[in-house]
């Protein structure tokens, strides 16, 4: 460890930690991503640690930012009140990068910090740590919807290692936009709903990585675990704090085949059932070591309809909400170009696109916008992840939306 010791007045309280927080002889005080409410609450962690450390070899690009903006500081002659006053908060850390004049999400950061937070859960910090996770996605949802989208199924057409936290991002991304715009829940429902599928397989976010990279069929031992995993995600979240009825009840139902009106249901049962509807597609939009992803055509029809093979009210929710072909899905224009959905269209099968290959197959370059409502753009068909062959970055495609 390389400990640096921190100024108290350099935490802001009420914002998630961009770093990992440890005492003078590297006790872990708080995890990255723990939200310090009160002023109460960090004289406590002063007394426990005896000072406020930052490990800089575990938060160096945390640090290193701090750094940079007290020199930035000093070099302009900054007053030593504001300097000494100085915050450090999660938009300094490397997770927050500028594109066009605005911040993205580091998605790779926040899918690394759900496998941690699911795949090993501590009553002494979940509390904090999930809601710091849910709120930041929370806030993603509904403030560049499109964005999210076109992040969460891209990412999750090709996740294999981080398979269980990327699949419950996923589905609670999709419930509350699902929730938000087309079911117009109120917001507390939609909060909780995204707060249960981001927690819905807790009990086995563990097991669920090793089944994305296992290709030989599963043992007795595993089904069992994967068929009352609803059940013991209900028990692990009661032991970890959780108290909220309508959360954990939907998470005990995520698994439940129920067709049938939501207006005949009570509100968890209403949320459980867009849980397995939207747990459904992300399930088929993903990938195994012992197959490749579904198209999002045929992940949105296994969706849309239910068990007795009628369209699914959650379903059709959904596929209104996402588009017949959602952000993040690659689609054929009738140029014969191929591009990737970025934004979703005036209509459910007008997305706005951008090319990454031309008509002979050759990657453009740069991605090329096409409005797919003009004849010659037209969405002809979804294309594999696996057929195409062109290396994209998130954040240039994210910049487009």
């Amino acid at each position: 460890m390389n400990l640096v010791s921190l100024n108290i007045e350099s935490i802001q309280l009420g914002q998630p930690l961009p770093f990992v927080l440890r005492g003078a002889d590297g006790t872990l005080l708080a995890q990255k991503g723990y939200i310090i409410r009160t002023r109460e609450e960090l004289a406590k962690m002063v007394s426990r640690g005896r000072q406020l450390c930052v490990d800089t070899d575990e938060s160096g690009g945390s640090h290193r930012a701090y750094l940079a903006q007290l020199q930035r500081m000093l070099n302009a002659d900054t007053n030593l009140g504001e300097i000494a006053a100085m915050k450090m908060t999660a938009a300094e850390d490397s997770a927050a990068r500028a594109r066009g004049g605005r911040l993205l999400p580091d998605w790779p950061e926040l899918q690394l910090r759900a496998t941690q937070l699911l795949r090993s859960p501590s009553a002494t910090d979940f509390g904090g740590r999930f809601q710091a996770l849910h709120d930041e996605l929370s806030r993603h949802c509904e403030q560049t919807p499109d964005a999210t989208l076109l992040a969460m199924i891209y990412l999750s057409a090709q996740e294999t290692h981080l398979y269980s936290g990327t699949h419950s991002m996923l589905v609670s991304c999709v419930c509350m936009v699902v929730a938000r715009e087309m079911l117009r829940w109120p917001e507390v429902r939609v909060q909780q709903l995204g707060q249960a599928a981001l927690s819905m397989n807790i009990a086995m976010t563990e097991l669920q990585d090793q089944l994305a990279q296992q290709t030989h069929p599963l043992t007795a031992e595993q089904i069992s675990a994967v068929e009352d995993h609803a059940a013991r995600s209900e028990a692990l979240l009661r032991s970890l704090g959780v108290s909220d009825p309508l959360w954990l009840e939907a998470v005990r139902c995520h698994h439940h085949r129920t067709p049938g009106p939501l207006a005949k249901k009570t509100e968890a049962q209403q949320m459980a059932r867009l849980l397995q509807r939207a747990d459904i597609f992300g399930a088929r939009m993903a990938p195994r070591a012992a197959r490749p992803p579904m198209p999002a055509t045929a992940a949105m029809q296994a969706s849309y309809y239910d068990e007795e093979h009628q369209v699914d009210e959650a379903g059709a929710a959904l596929v209104k909400t996402l588009g017949v072909y959602p952000p993040g899905a690659f689609v054929r224009l009738a140029s014969q170009e191929v591009g990737v959905v970025i934004r979703r269209g005036a209509t459910a099968t007008t997305p706005k696109v951008a090319v990454v290959t031309n008509r002979e197959g050759m990657p453009t370059g740069e991605p090329i916008p096409r409005d797919t409502g003009m004849p010659p753009w037209k969405v002809t068909g979804v294309v594999a992840f696996k057929d195409v062959r062109v290396k994209l970055s998130l954040d240039r495609l994210l910049s487009l939306g």
